[in-house]
């Protein structure tokens, strides 16, 4: 992955962790039942690679938040998410490139919710776009077919489509069932959590 920014990583992450050899996540007492089991990495990871939609959470200039769904594709070690060059999010992330994404579920049971804190990094590697429009077209089907070119996707429409990568740094989990779980992951050792 390329970046835009010229203090911003240049080549792509790792492939993420497998299930065998995940990070180590701390159980959050104040947030959990007594005696609560910690949720299993691959559990989380797992949530995150197949979720549909996710909220993206930005900064506008003057401070205030910005939240918006999108469609997320996990590749490279990182979640990808796309917005318009002129999209409130786009413009946010020129500004402020912290971001933090949620999915899960709105049920009170059985259920598992995820957030990811992290930085969104603009791909524009031609062969790593071209790789990630095959993944958003197996994924969402070919409604959400692009074609590569200048640094973006590009959508049969016209619509061009900035692609950005979100290394988890923080990551939370919410687990929801006969006991409630709340974890917490630093991804700092350089590891990538993701596949």
């Amino acid at each position: 992955m390329t970046a835009d920014r010229a203090d911003a990583p240049t080549t792509a992450p790792a492939a993420l962790r497998d299930e065998h050899d995940g990070p180590a996540g701390t159980l959050v007492p104040g947030y959990s039942s007594p005696g609560a089991r910690p949720v299993p990495w691959d559990d989380v990871r797992r949530v995150l690679e197949r979720a549909e939609i996710s909220w993206i959470s930005t900064v506008r200039p003057d401070g205030r938040p910005h939240v918006t769904p999108l469609m997320t594709v996990a590749a490279d070690g990182c979640l990808h998410v796309t917005t318009g060059p002129r999209e409130r999010k786009a413009r946010n992330l020129a500004q402020n490139p912290r971001v933090v994404l949620t999915t899960g579920t709105n049920a009170y049971v059985d259920a598992l919710d995820v957030v990811v804190e992290g930085e969104a990094v603009r791909v524009v590697d031609e062969a790593a776009l071209l790789r990630l429009a095959e993944r958003w077209r197996c994924k969402y089907g070919d409604d959400w077919a692009f074609t590569v070119r200048d640094g973006s996707f590009h959508h049969a429409d016209g619509g061009e489509a900035r692609v950005f990568a979100v290394r988890p740094v923080v990551v939370f989990a919410y687990g929801r069932t006969t006991e409630h779980a709340a974890m917490r992951w630093v991804l700092d050792d350089g590891r990538p959590p993701l596949g």
